[in-house]
């Protein structure tokens, strides 16, 4: 938007009345607050950035943002100030990643969703993703795609530049043999885009998190889990693992929320992958 209203306001005739100009400048600023003011804004770069979407109706919407209130009030953060929240339902029948603006007045904005892949138990080293409330923190720091092939043609991560955001090693249920308590490292990811993107919106993953790469260069961009980041580069601090096309908003987040819903079939909003 800035940069729009500047571009506007050189070609301005220099001739222009003291009066008109004035006016401009009142109107420019009246955007920027406007702006400035709200983090919805988003919601439109999400339709026009992120290439695969899921359009949930606002019914959905609002039980998603009660879901994402109870999680966060659960995990003592009900008063977060406001910020982005990304918002995981690994139900079998949904499979879906989400973006929420939490405004400080405590009510959520739905941003954008898409189909994801959580995790499928039943062989070794598989786990079920786990629920929770999760901090995106510097003790696990980030770091990007190098897309190179393992020994099953596969990109794990995704294309070579895809960052690969760290939650750290949390507590889970093995997803095979006895089911006794273990770890995991989770990680939110884009996978291959060749053989494994087109299976998101089904569970597919050992137990992190594949999303779009379109999203995952979304999130990259406008910063959304970055607060931490943001927060030490306000001290001197530099990370390389940052984009520089990045645009950070005011509201970077820091929090990755994983719920289950109960459904017993396919919502019409998220239709299973054909592959």
């Amino acid at each position: 938007m800035a940069s729009r209203i500047r571009s506007d306001t050189r070609h301005v005739s220099r001739r222009v009345t003291p009066w008109v100009a004035i006016t401009v400048c009142m109107l420019s600023v009246s955007a920027l607050s406007k702006d400035v003011e709200s983090g919805t804004a988003l919601a439109a770069r999400y339709r026009q950035d992120v290439t695969r979407r899921l359009d949930l109706p606002p019914d959905e919407q609002a039980q998603y943002e009660g879901h994402l209130a109870n999680a966060l009030a659960a995990s003592g953060l009900a008063s977060l100030p406001a910020q982005y929240v990304v918002l995981i339902d690994r139900s079998v029948f949904v499979q879906a990643v989400m973006i929420f603006w939490k405004s400080d007045s405590g009510a959520f904005e739905f941003i954008g969703a898409s189909p994801t892949s959580t995790g499928k138990p039943g062989r070794f080293e598989h786990f079920e993703t786990p629920t929770g409330v999760f901090a995106h923190t510097l003790e696990n720091p980030d770091f990007r795609a190098e897309g190179t092939l393992n020994e099953e043609g596969i990109r794990g991560y995704g294309r070579r530049g895809m960052r690969v955001y760290d939650f750290g090693w949390v507590p889970v249920a093995k997803g095979w043999g006895n089911r006794q308590q273990s770890v995991m490292r989770l990680q939110m990811h884009a996978t291959d885009p060749d053989r494994l993107e087109s299976r998101l919106g089904s569970v597919q993953s050992k137990g992190c998190i594949r999303i779009p790469a379109s999203l995952n260069t979304f999130i990259d961009r406008f910063a959304i889990l970055d607060a931490a980041y943001d927060r030490a580069r306000r001290d001197g601090r530099s990370f390389w693992v940052l984009s520089p096309e990045r645009e950070p908003t005011p509201w970077s987040g820091e929090y990755l929320v994983v719920i289950e819903t109960v459904r017993s079939g396919r919502p019409a909003w998220s239709p299973p992958p054909r592959f």
